[in-house]
């Protein structure tokens, strides 16, 4: 009875501790593989899936010739070769050349188009071809071999150093599995690349030293009727290159594509496992295994939806709306593993008007791009969408114009020239003032002289001068006693008049006298 009562306090122990476990205890188990060096990763985004020793120093071998034939195909691209150019190989063609190597059998003197050339390296993996297309691109083979690595710096590949053009053993020729899965996926994205590398056999037409060719491609994985390396068919898969040395051991570059994924696989350092009929290779398992094991545990999921009110932001003078919802004119979908917590990514958002320094400014219309929000986690960027606006803003005039007032009012220049009309208005006001006092001074002024002189004058002077100007024809008409009364005996002449006394202060205020 106590065992069992032990038991049942144990199995609620385990179930209390599986329940309070974080999610990450429940994630996908990793791939079971083999090869020294790996990498898986989506080819949409770049992201990696899976990695093992990515950026230990390893030998390509064969998978060389996935630089040698991109870079030829870059050069069709650009023009300068063409396809159909007749190529003759030269006595450098064998340069390099160890008597095991793979090869198509090309000699000195014989003549075949480019395109065949490059189906050569390719699907047979012949490495005299090899030299013979770099002669022909590049002039000479080590100018071809620093085209090589040129080109794989530019792509960003810094534990990567040529020496031939074909991968045959040289210690001083290594590159990672991290860079050679940057040198894949951009050579992938050349349509002549992968119709090349994804042709499981092709028939040479015949040449000035040999009958036609029948060249049967390496690559197990698209080539169901592989003589070295049977059985191993992916129905998947597409291209790349296989390659093998007994220091780089067994190699393999290749795309699949299922559920709307496509992956990348570099698995290299591989070995030959024997069985009872023959051997099992690390490179094409391991690849298998990799693909499977994503195609189960991964999808696309929507990490970010178009329908998402990401964020408000303020608006300046608008009429119906202070502010503008922002929605993503993106869905952004990631490859992620089917448990993974979607809330655990980060949103980061970067609003334009705020970038640089400004405030948002109505009109806004819907659908106008307004930021861009980046969606990561742990230095890992899954995508990102511009962002745009919901709905619109109309801009308020009113609002408008006063602001403009303002800012107008706000410049140095315009503040400088109202502080000079309102001082020259203010020195009109106090010139007229100071005129107005001083005018009611001098009149009262000459008013008082005016009195005191017409006090001590005699009567006499007294009669308006008008009087003195009077006509003989007026002492006719009219006499003495019978003289009308032309008003002047009411004016005081002897004083100047207003108008004229005004005009003399004026001259004297302003200093005219």
């Amino acid at each position: 009875m106590k065992k069992i009562k032990f038991l049942s306090l144990l199995i609620l122990f385990a179930f209390i501790v599986s329940a309070a476990s974080p999610l990450s205890a429940f994630a996908i188990e990793q791939p079971d593989t083999a090869s020294d060096a790996i990498v898986l990763v989506d080819t949409v985004s770049g992201n990696v899936l899976f990695e093992k020793n990515a950026d230990t120093k390893i030998y390509p071998a064969s998978t060389t010739k996935i630089m040698t034939v991109f870079l030829a195909v870059e050069a069709i691209e650009m023009g300068e070769v063409a396809l159909s150019d007749y190529v003759t190989a030269s006595e450098n063609c064998n340069f390099d050349m160890i008597e095991d190597g793979s090869s198509a059998g090309i000699v000195p003197g014989e003549t075949m188009t480019l395109e065949s050339l490059l189906y050569c390296a390719m699907v047979s993996s012949a490495n005299e071809a090899c030299n013979i297309i770099a002669e022909y691109i590049s002039g000479s083979i080590p100018a071809f071999v620093e085209k090589m690595n040129t080109r794989a710096r530019e792509l960003g590949c810094t534990n990567t150093y040529f020496n031939n053009t074909h991968g045959l053993p040289d210690s001083s020729h290594y590159t990672t599995a991290r860079d050679f899965s940057i040198i894949s996926l951009e050579a992938i994205t050349h349509p002549l690349f992968m119709e090349i590398c994804n042709t499981p056999s092709i028939t040479i037409p015949a040449t000035n030293k040999s009958d036609a060719r029948y060249l049967s491609n390496t690559n197990g994985l698209i080539n169901q009727n592989s003589i070295s390396y049977p059985g191993y068919y992916y129905e998947a898969a597409s291209g790349i290159k296989t390659g093998h040395t007994d220091d780089a051991g067994y190699c393999l570059i290749s795309t699949a594509s299922k559920n709307g994924m496509t992956l990348l696989a570099v698995v290299m350092g591989g070995r030959a496992r024997p069985k009872e009929s023959g051997a099992d290779f690390d490179n094409f398992t391991d690849s298998i295994a990799l693909y499977n094991w994503a195609f189960e545990n991964y999808s696309y999921r929507d990490i970010l939806k178009m329908t998402e009110q990401v964020t408000e932001i303020p608006v300046k003078m608008g009429s119906d709306a202070s502010s503008v919802a922002v929605h993503p004119q993106d869905a952004v979908k990631a490859l992620l593993p089917n448990d993974e917590d979607i809330g655990s990514y980060e949103q980061k958002i970067t609003i334009y008007s705020s970038e640089e320094g400004k405030e948002l400014m109505a009109p806004i219309e819907a659908g106008e791009i307004l930021g861009e929000i980046t969606i990561e986690r742990d230095g890992v960027v899954y995508g990102s969408s511009q962002l745009i606006a919901s709905s619109s803003v109309e801009l308020s005039y009113g609002k408008y114009i006063t602001s403009q007032i303002v800012s107008t009012l706000k410049k140095p220049l315009v503040i400088i020239a109202i502080i000079i009309v309102v001082g020259l208005l203010g020195l009109y006001i106090y010139v007229v003032v100071r005129y107005q006092m001083e005018k009611k001074k001098h009149m009262a002024k000459v008013a008082s002289h005016g009195a005191a002189a017409l006090r001590a004058s005699k009567p006499a002077a007294q009669v308006p001068y008008q009087a003195a100007k009077r006509t003989r024809a007026q002492e006719e008409i009219y006499p003495d006693d019978d003289k009308p009364d032309m008003g002047y005996n009411d004016i005081d002449l002897s004083q100047p008049t207003e108008t004229q006394a005004e005009r003399d202060y004026f001259a004297e205020f302003f200093g005219r006298k």
